[in-house]
């Protein structure tokens, strides 16, 4: 989730725990924690509502730091036809450990083998071959890349592909930006570790 203008900054803030999305699908899962241009936050709770239904005293519009339910249907943003959903959640304070992981830029051995060997058993797991090394040379050789155009080099789908690039970062092999990806300092260290191996 993105959050734009002073909604960043009231998220940021912990002042704002509520947000109204339209979206074809769900695009969060409650209970878990998701990095956004705010800071991370944990999901609380979400659920379909109706747009037409909202009123001016429900909390959540408050919550969504909106005036009234007019302005929540104001700035709901996609197709019409997509359902609406409501999402709330609350600020997860101190360091994202994935990014502390990432920013690691010397391996031990037993690092190595950790990795090489979780590597190893998504790509025996993988319908479609062996993906993980492949998959990072190419985020390093075309950084900032749309996933699309990745997925396609490989002659993979788009969403099963982002979906795979999501468990490198779960990793900390890569960081997700605007518009596409890098590896971190962790996922070079980790493939300049396979070049010296020959």
């Amino acid at each position: 989730m993105l959050f734009a203008g002073s909604d960043r900054d009231g998220v940021a803030d912990g002042k704002i725990t509520t947000a109204y999305r339209r979206w074809a699908e769900a695009r969060v899962v409650e209970g878990r924690i998701y990095r956004t241009n705010a800071g991370r936050i944990e999901i609380d709770s979400v659920r379909e509502v109706n747009p037409d239904l909202i009123a001016d005293t429900d909390a959540d519009v408050a919550a969504a730091d909106r005036r009234n339910a007019k302005d929540v249907r104001r700035r709901l943003r996609g197709n019409e036809d997509w359902p609406t959903f409501l999402i709330k959640f609350h600020l997860v304070e101190g360091p994202d450990p994935r990014e502390q992981l990432a920013a690691q830029s010397t391996l031990t051995a037993a690092d190595l083998e950790d990795l090489t060997s979780r590597l190893d058993k998504f790509d025996a797991l993988s319908h479609h071959g062996p993906w993980t090394v492949a998959t990072l040379r190419l985020i390093q050789a075309k950084p900032a890349t749309r996933a699309a155009d990745l997925a396609t080099e490989l002659g993979r789908e788009t969403a099963p592909f982002k979906l795979d690039v999501r468990k490198l970062k779960n990793l900390g092999l890569t960081h997700s930006l605007e518009v596409g990806y890098e590896l971190s300092p962790r996922g070079t260290a980790y493939l300049e570790s396979r070049r010296s191996e020959g």
